[in-house]
């Protein structure tokens, strides 16, 4: 009897809206929706069916317009955010064994006991060693609301028992900044990886301990940073620009336009600024760029960005899922758009995104990340500065002021196949693991480690081993050409699983070429825009 009824329902719906000649877009899905769940031949999932419509109609719009069910908006969140709740240790999968790299300082695990090196081997009553669980399946079992236990079993070297250690979960922070360090004398070096809530006071922190060590230029690192809060960068960039200057304005067919402008309070507004950026810098991190080289306040060393410059407003569902819509586009001060060219037209969102996602590999084809004079711009692209009249570019990303082409001379095919197996982080694992104690004996601190320790034949002899016994065909020309990668490599893990990140970058900077420009444009001091 209900069914009769809904069709009754349902044709003298059909037949009104025949009559009236209605064409309202809104109503025609609704009755679709309503017609295939109450009178199709099988029953259905409506949430599902509704939730396969909205990703469709977002995918027929732009690569950023995105739909994500309540679970995606937990995990996108979290990173931006600047923490989540668990153990708090940071680990690497050796050989299906979860290996503790080290516990985060302060955090629930160091408390409890658990040591650098240790192998956890059991969650509860559940073994995770050995057994190939996923990495997202074991951060599952280890994470868990703040207050809540977990019960670990650890087994640690040179005890001959398990051990077992009861882990009340906190908040653990997920840090923002990478490295901060005086790379030269009265010359400061910070990292960033991402822009979240807790971006600017981690900034800020290390922008005055640099400061007390008497940094006056600064080397600002953003190398494949993708992003993240546009608040964070509008404080970052504020940090380096004078009162009332723009930082970036957005502009949509339905959003009026919106300006952004710096306080004047930053606290380096003086001293020589280098930006450091490459093909995966996109978004908040190209807001920054944009400003600080439109304003001629710094220079900009590396390779175009990537062009992500679409402002994605989140729509929350009542289920806790969530729409980012693309409202309003980026603009740099000169009125650049970020935004990178992308063709709709006839395009399903699958294409488009596919598109999105070779666009890098067409860049690599057509030299642009190898030679500067691959990059051809119209004149129509061209904008002035807003202080000096300088020449720079639109089109989609910010043009450096001094290219860097990638290099490619040390990455051989020999190289990829063994830091795509896992093996440099297996050989480091192995060798920390023998030689902890050890390293922290020899070596008093960090710069004793960096003047003296050296990567010997023995532990390279054993990641040979390691690619030998993976498959990999041993090739002495491109070992030879790579191994001055290699062991800078083996060097900074070494020395990021003994102290941190800060140690890791100190290590690997010394071969980065982008750095190494920026260090000697410091050294020829051409960060006077106006010479």
């Amino acid at each position: 009897m209900k069914n009769i009824l809904l069709c009754i329902l349902l044709l003298c719906t059909t037949s009104l809206c025949a009559q009236r000649r209605d064409d309202n877009p809104m109503r025609k899905l609704q009755m679709a929706e309503f017609a295939i769940t109450h009178l199709y031949v099988d029953t259905v999932d409506e949430s599902r069916l509704v939730e396969s419509a909205i990703i469709e109609m977002l995918a027929q719009l732009d690569p950023h317009s995105t739909y994500n069910n309540a679970e995606e908006v937990k995990k996108m969140n979290e990173p931006l955010q600047g923490e989540f709740e668990g153990i708090g240790v940071q680990f690497q999968m050796i050989e299906d064994t979860l290996l503790v790299i080290q516990p985060v300082s302060g955090g629930p695990s160091e408390k409890a006991g658990i040591l650098a090196g240790d192998r956890i081997v059991a969650v509860g009553d559940s073994t995770i060693a050995g057994v190939k669980l996923g990495t997202e399946e074991i951060m599952r079992r280890l994470r868990g609301k703040k207050g809540t236990t977990v019960s670990l079993t650890v087994l640690r070297r040179g005890v001959d028992e398990l051990l077992h250690f009861d882990v009340k979960r906190d908040k653990i922070p997920i840090l923002s900044l990478d490295a901060a360090y005086m790379i030269r004398p009265r010359v400061g070096y910070i990292r960033l990886n991402r822009f979240g809530a807790t971006t600017p006071k981690e900034f800020e922190e290390a922008l005055a301990r640099l400061k007390k060590q008497g940094m006056r230029k600064l080397i600002l690192d953003l190398q494949g940073n993708g992003g993240g809060y546009l608040n964070a960068a509008i404080d970052l960039a504020n940090t380096f620009l004078e009162q009332k200057e723009l930082i970036v304005y957005t502009e949509g067919r339905s959003a009026k336009r919106q300006e952004f402008k710096a306080d004047g309070k930053g606290h380096f507004r003086k001293g020589g600024l280098v930006v450091l950026v490459d093909e995966y810098s996109a978004s908040a991190s190209e807001i920054v760029t944009g400003a600080i080289q439109d304003w001629d306040r710094g220079i900009v060393v590396g390779r175009r960005t990537f062009g992500k410059g679409l402002v994605q407003r989140p729509v929350m569902l009542p289920d806790g899922s969530m729409i980012r819509l693309t409202i309003a586009r980026y603009y740099t001060p000169s009125g650049r758009c970020i935004q990178k060219p992308y063709d709709a037209a006839g395009k399903t969102g699958g294409e488009m995104l596919e598109q999105y996602a070779q666009d890098l590999m067409h860049r690599y084809e057509h030299g642009e990340l190898m030679h500067a004079d691959s990059i051809h711009l119209p004149d129509s692209l061209k904008y002035a500065t807003r202080k000096l009249g300088r020449t720079v570019y639109g089109g989609g990303g910010i043009m450096p002021d001094y290219f860097v082409p990638l290099d490619t001379t040390l990455y051989t095919r020999y190289y990829r196949n063994v830091v795509a197996r896992g093996l440099v982080l297996r050989t480091t694992a192995a060798y920390i693991e023998q030689h902890r104690q050890e390293l922290k004996k020899r070596y008093k601190d960090f710069d004793d480690f960096d003047r003296h320790f050296e990567v010997d034949e023995q532990t390279l002899t054993s990641l040979r081993t390691l690619a030998d016994e993976a498959g990999i065909v041993f090739d002495q020309q491109q070992y030879d050409r790579s191994l001055p990668l290699l062991k800078t490599q083996l060097k900074a893990i070494i020395a990021r699983d003994i102290w941190d990140m800060n140690a890791y970058f100190r290590v690997i900077n010394t071969i980065n070429p982008v750095v190494r420009q920026a260090l000697r444009l410091v050294e020829e001091c051409k960060l006077d825009l106006k010479e």
